[in-house]
């Protein structure tokens, strides 16, 4: 392949990578489609009809998307248990499809234990869902008795094509899931950085596109950060790397998002609100004019685009002196070397290209492994004995082990939300028995659907309608379809294989979008069994419609979580996360024995992830209580801004050990307790639905520091950086009190 050849597919995976990171929607729905083409070819070659190719489509697509574990013996294990579990499900279906009555109350109780089996884990869900899916592909195909063994046949072919779909045409593993993780990192990093030049460039009428741009270039950097975290444990070869990787990440991303706004405050006459970064419309710092033109911003410019090769290219043939004269020259800003003459606001941005340089360094070595130091300055000499430091120091932690104590009884979620299906399936057999008393099980099909994966009434409600206007637009496009289609069987089997590529590809992205091409599927495999009519796909929406009522139903009806009351929870969660990480932080700041410091911010992103899914129903533009979505919009920006700065200050804690420039400094510890006290007067204002608290507030972070002395200064480089972040803290805190009525005490005059 010539040079430019290989650019153009390295730019082609890059851009692939970042839009899909990992490529893990697009190798799910590439192995699907191979297992369903391949237990098709099978069944075409055994010559089976086209019921027993529909039936044959639905398990191998069923046995392929529900295996979940990450683990490849375990996925072996879970799916020879799934075949047996198929087959009794199969046998059932046909023997209980004449029987109306039995037939309903076995289907209702087989749904019941197929969504309590989720408290069993991986494994639990996956076998639930077999046998839930498969009796209703039984019912679906009118399976018999009599049509039983060429049916255990179809279904024994599916699995085993299912098998060699995952394991040998499609394989996958942790490692390569990291690896490719780790190329959507950079990938989106490289593209961040793209979009920070151009807000440099910004002129006053694209200064809000820009803006936006970077913003939503900074949310999916870090949406591939957590996918990182999550794969950690598996893809590496022992806990000490996974948490040298989990740093290297962490520094990396706290650079990223600080460059931001050093750019924006570089841009304007104040420094810009975290705040900016977060909210769709917060405000931008004053007085951003035109963009400057002199020499230091050139200079800037180019080095932006330095920093964006350093990301996405390494070292080879004709290109690692070239990288190492880049990555040196970025290095030595950190250390004040070669700064332009330009204002202290713009020379913080070449620091924070320096910071983010070392980030980028530190993140090589720790994916990659030991790089050539035959052209390092002094400077990046510096920063990477920085790094071994930490890494050494890394190395020698131990981790403390926790302990997770669930809730019992009906207050277990899966049990909840059992009974609760249960229920809303019972009353969609009845509805749908009346619409149709041949595809009733449409309606129980939605009651179910709407209740995976979602954890209170709002996102059943906005699961429902999102599926109704999915299953609207497939009808219609099933319509069109089954005319262009006709009896063309194999035209129609390859339209089927585009359209499950594309609901695997789609579904985490827009359920919307996945519910069209499923009814767009079956619309296909309505045509394929000879069955297809316009008032058999307007029954599929009367059907749709009413699962998803019953489901509302039942979740509003029996054992109901409200939306407000799981995002209180939520919110509880997640400032109990954050109080622990500005506490452990500013302790290890203060000299407190050293902990793990990355572990606990990684907590805190997965509960303020947790509470951004939890408030998408009251976010929603059909949510007809406008100043409610705004509140839960600010309350998530600003939650992301204080985890902004509760992450940058562990990342500096974290240096303290190993260091040789940065030590302890004891005042920082009270300089954190106010703000740590707010955000437990918060929390539990928000458990206690109102308990009496008062925010506390005064002099500046800064301030509450003891006076310095001559051979003490009042702080330095390094502290006057985390009292940055500390203020921050403080603003942004006191700000969540006042939409959630927490009472403020103003400072005595």
């Amino acid at each position: 392949m010539s040079t430019a050849g290989r650019s153009a597919w390295a730019e082609l995976r890059g851009r692939l990578s970042a839009a899909d990171p990992g490529l893990l929607r697009f190798t799910a729905g590439l192995r699907t489609v191979t297992s369903v083409a391949l237990t098709l070819a099978v069944l075409a070659a055994l010559r089976t009809g086209v019921t027993h190719l529909v039936a044959g489509a639905i398990t191998a697509m069923v046995a392929t998307f529900a295996i979940r574990e990450k683990g490849r013996p375990e996925q072996a294990v879970t799916l020879a248990l799934g075949l047996p579990v198929a087959l009794a499900s199969m046998s059932l279906g046909a023997l209980l499809n004449a029987r109306v009555v039995t037939g309903d109350l076995f289907f209702v109780a087989l749904i019941f234990c197929a969504v309590y089996s989720r408290r069993f884990g991986d494994r639990g869900t996956a076998l639930g869902l077999i046998g839930f899916q498969i009796y209703f592909a039984s019912l679906f195909v009118h399976a018999t008795v009599a049509a039983l063994p060429g049916l255990y046949l179809t279904i024994t072919v599916a699995f085993g094509c299912a098998a060699v779909a995952r394991f040998v045409l499609v394989r996958e593993t942790s490692e390569g899931i990291l690896d490719r993780l780790r190329r959507a990192f950079r990938a989106r990093f490289a593209q961040l950085v793209s979009a920070q030049a151009e807000l440099l460039d910004a002129g006053p009428d694209e200064l809000d596109k820009a803006v936006e741009e970077v913003r939503v270039r900074t949310a999916r950097l870090h949406e591939t950060a957590l996918l990182i975290q999550g794969r950690l444990a598996d893809g590496t070869s022992d806990d000490a790397t996974a948490r040298l990787v989990q740093r290297r990440i962490a520094d990396a991303e706290i650079a990223a998002e600080r460059l931001g706004l050093l750019l924006l405050t570089a841009r304007g006459t104040e420094r810009a609100n975290t705040l900016t970064l977060h909210l769709p419309g917060a405000p931008l710092p004053s007085a951003l004019g035109e963009p400057v033109r002199d020499e230091a911003m050139e200079r800037l410019r180019l080095d932006l685009e330095a920093l964006r090769l350093l990301v996405l290219r390494s070292g080879g043939p004709g290109k690692g002196t070239a990288l190492a004269r880049l990555r040196n020259r970025l290095l030595g800003y950190r250390e004040g070397e070669n700064l332009p003459a330009a204002s202290p606001a713009v020379q913080d941005v070449f620091r924070g290209i320096g910071e983010a340089g070392r980030a980028v360094l530190g993140l090589r070595i720790a994916l990659d492994g030991p790089q050539d130091e035959s052209d390092d300055t002094p400077a990046t000499s510096r920063s990477r004995e920085e790094l071994d430091a930490e890494d050494a120091a890394i190395e020698g932690a131990e981790e403390a082990d926790r302990e997770t104590v669930g809730a019992t009884g009906l207050r277990r979620p899966t049990t909840r939300a059992a009974v609760q299906v249960a229920v809303g399936s019972s009353l969609a057999v009845v509805g749908g028995e009346f619409l149709s008393a041949q595809r009733w099980y449409w309606a129980v099909l939605t009651c179910w659907i709407v209740f995976l994966n979602t954890a209170s009434t709002g996102e059943i409600l906005v699961k429902g309608y999102r599926r109704l206007l999915g299953t609207v637009l497939g009808v219609v496009a099933g319509i069109l379809l089954a005319g262009l289609v006709g009896h063309h069987t194999w035209t129609a089997f390859g339209l089927v294989l585009l359209f499950i590529f594309a609901m695997f590809y789609s579904a985490p992205v827009s359920y919307t979008l996945m519910s069209f091409f499923v009814t767009a599927m079956l619309g296909l495999l309505y045509t394929l069994l000879n069955t297809y009519s316009l008032d058999v796909l307007v029954l599929r929406v009367e059907e749709t419609a009413l699962g998803a009522v019953c489901g509302v139903i039942a979740a509003a009806v029996v054992l109901p979580v409200h939306t407000a009351r799981r995002t209180d929870d939520l919110l509880v969660t997640t400032l109990d996360r954050l109080a622990d990480v500005i506490r452990a932080a500013t302790d290890q700041l203060a000299g407190a024995p050293p902990v793990d410091l990355v572990e606990k911010a990684r907590e805190l992103d997965q509960a303020l992830a947790d509470l951004a899914a939890a408030v998408q129903p009251l976010t929603h533009p059909i949510t007809p209580l406008r100043s409610r979505r705004d509140t839960a919009r600010y309350l998530v920006a600003l939650l992301e801004t204080c985890a902004y700065h509760a992450r940058s200050l562990a990342a500096t804690a974290e240096l303290l050990p190993s260091h040789p420039s940065i030590s302890a400094d004891p005042r920082l510890r009270g300089a954190g307790r106010r703000i740590v006290h707010n955000i437990e007067t918060i929390a539990a204002h928000v458990a206690g639905g109102g308990a009496d608290g008062e925010i506390e507030t005064g002099p500046s972070i800064a301030s509450t520091l003891e006076p310095g002395t001559l051979r003490a200064p009042r702080y330095g480089r390094v502290t006057d950086r985390v009292l940055r972040h500390l203020q921050r803290l403080d603003e942004s805190v006191t700000g969540l009190a006042r939409p959630l009525g927490v009472p403020v005490r103003r400072p005595a005059p």
